[in-house]
């Protein structure tokens, strides 16, 4: 056709849905019926010629029009030509549409099927949504490929290896905190009953990554990719290392720089920088925000505010989100390594590391959970006095029902900085276990 396809997250509301209609500049939209109603709480952008429903009424002029018995000629399209509007998350303000070429799908599905080992014989499972990368790219790895790709409507932990069992998956894709909920559901006869061999499972806490093959048959692998590149780093499951990203893919180049964008040595933290060796594999830029562009490709790199630590032998590891560093009496703490920590705690369902103000002008590191099981704020720290450096022991401990999530399943760490302390927050510093 030689459209852009602009998919939306089905949980958007008022100004956030009027937002990216109105900031992508669509002229059809396509809605379910049931959603159909948020429409009349917003301001149509001008742009906007017509609503087709899924589910609507037949033969109204809102249905989806009958398919033609022949398809039309394919509209040419260039590798360059832009594909999809991606919108980001917006954790940190309004989201931004990310201007994705068909050729950076393309190389997304080569470069992830090969760290997978995708063949026409395996049926990928995922169940992430379709206006995420990771959806969308799975799609194109099973194209490349020819396998076979069978797409969840959720993800329930529930549900899941019924579901995988049910579609005979050999590959499926973890974000977030997947592993972990699966991981501590009870356990079952059924665990290993599946096809799964592999999983793309991001961000996963290195203690989980063997118990959980052990327990399931299925191996984990770490990578890193965004939205606006690709996938640069990938960890090969011949030779899997739990805790590291992996290395460099042979098409795209990595530095790990300071503030001026100056290489540090092999084992010093720095913000990974990104850059691709062949054309269009990157979104090229932010839709209609140039000076959001130039900031994050500045100097010719794209600049991911990822801090990560690359070894002498190439292979990378992820310390933290530059933003989410926690500054305390002069120390650099690395809220992902406090959260690796406290999630060795088998009580532990899910847990936050995150800075609040501290009288002494810098960060106190405070720590949400969400416990599967009876836990107190005392064991907690005693068991982080054991695997952390003293500074980096948690002062605040908070026990929360639920973590405030994105509609990709990352905890969204800016509102937990912005409820701060609460009335049921541990304070260590009012506890036994003082220590300054």
């Amino acid at each position: 056709m030689g459209a852009v396809a602009v998919p939306l997250n089905a949980a958007l509301q008022t100004q956030h849905l009027e937002h990216a209609l109105t900031d992508s500049g669509a002229r059809a939209l396509i809605v379910e019926a049931d959603l159909l109603e948020r429409l009349d709480m917003i301001r149509k952008p001008r742009s906007l010629e017509k609503i087709w429903v899924v589910g609507g009424v037949p033969g109204s002029p809102d249905a989806l029009p009958d398919l033609p018995d022949e398809l039309s000629t394919a509209h040419p399209v260039r590798p360059g030509d832009i594909a999809a509007l991606l919108y980001t998350s917006g954790t940190t303000g309004p989201s931004k549409g990310v201007r994705c070429p068909h050729a950076q799908f393309y190389w997304w599905g080569v470069s992830t099927g090969e760290q997978l080992g995708i063949t026409e014989n395996d049926v990928l499972f995922t169940t992430l949504p379709l206006f995420h990368t990771n959806a969308l790219n799975a799609c194109i790895q099973a194209l490349v490929a020819g396998a076979t790709i069978v797409v969840g409507r959720r993800f329930s932990a529930s549900r899941f290896w019924d579901q995988a069992r049910e579609a005979e998956a050999t590959v499926t894709y973890l974000l977030g905190a997947m592993v972990s909920i699966l991981w501590s559901r009870e356990r079952s006869p059924l665990d290993r009953d599946h096809r799964l061999r592999i999983a793309l499972s991001p961000a996963t806490p290195a203690a989980l990554a063997e118990p959980f093959r052990d327990r399931f048959g299925v191996l984990l692998t770490d990578g890193f990719g965004s939205t606006e590149t690709n996938s640069v780093i990938a960890a090969a499951p011949a030779k899997p290392r739990p805790g590291y990203l992996g290395q460099i893919q042979p098409d795209f180049e990595a530095l790990v720089v300071d503030t001026d964008d100056q290489p540090v040595p092999d084992g010093v933290p720095g913000e990974l920088i990104l850059r691709s060796r062949v054309p269009f594999a990157f979104a090229d830029g932010y839709h209609g925000r140039p000076q959001a562009t130039a900031e994050s490709w500045r100097n010719l790199w794209f600049h991911t505010g990822d801090r990560v630590i690359r070894d002498q032998d190439g292979w990378f590891r992820f310390v933290d989100r530059v933003k989410d560093v926690i500054r305390r009496r002069g120390e650099n703490i690395s809220s992902f390594e406090v959260e690796q920590v406290v999630g060795l705690l088998p009580e532990v369902e899910l847990v936050a590391a995150f800075p609040v103000p501290s009288d002494m002008a810098e960060d106190e590191v405070m720590i949400a959970i969400v416990a599967e099981k009876e836990l107190t704020p005392e064991k907690v720290i005693l068991h982080c006095t054991q695997h952390l450096a003293r500074f980096a022991v948690p002062r605040y401990v908070d026990f929360v029902t639920t973590m405030p999530t994105t509609s990709n399943g990352k905890i969204r760490k800016a509102a937990l900085r912005e409820r701060g302390l609460t009335e049921s927050t541990w304070d260590r510093e009012q506890s036994p276990l003082a220590t300054r």
